[in-house]
């Protein structure tokens, strides 16, 4: 059993809402556990923002989702400048209160906590990140 996702979305963060859709209908067709769902789309959410807002993309993000029983594999393409998301973020402030915090700063250890796996290369002129998520074995 496989069964894929090819997204193409422009450099807006309004594709956002097309993307969440697209997993939903994704994670509906494949049976996946609404939980699944909405870590793929949250991970899939804060890597393209962060993207769009920092990373001066000018063409099309590609995203492809891929489910083969067990797993769900999750690739983000972009031609933004060179940017490995998973190299040494900051460690977040999880000690002090959320008032005393500065913004941002979880989104990526939130990804990283959330996948079972994350990884990035540089393919030519497009970065490209993979993520992994594991399903539990049904009950």
């Amino acid at each position: 059993m496989s069964d894929r996702l090819d997204l193409e979305l422009r450099a807006d963060l309004g594709e956002l809402t097309r993307l969440a859709d697209a997993v939903d209908a994704f994670a509906t067709r494949n049976g996946l556990p609404p939980d699944i769902a909405f870590k793929i789309t949250l991970c899939l959410d804060e890597l393209i923002t962060n993207t769009l807002s920092h990373g001066g993309v000018c063409g099309v993000i590609s995203v492809r989702l891929r489910y083969d029983g067990t797993s769900v594999e999750v690739e983000i393409e972009d031609d933004a400048p060179p940017f490995d998301p998973f190299a040494a973020p900051p460690a977040p402030d999880l000690t002090s209160g959320v008032e005393d915090r500065p913004v941002g700063g979880l989104g990526l250890f939130l990804v990283m906590q959330t996948m079972d796996r994350t990884g990035y290369q540089r393919d030519g002129s497009r970065n490209r990140v993979r993520l992994t998520k594991h399903l539990p074995p049904p009950a």
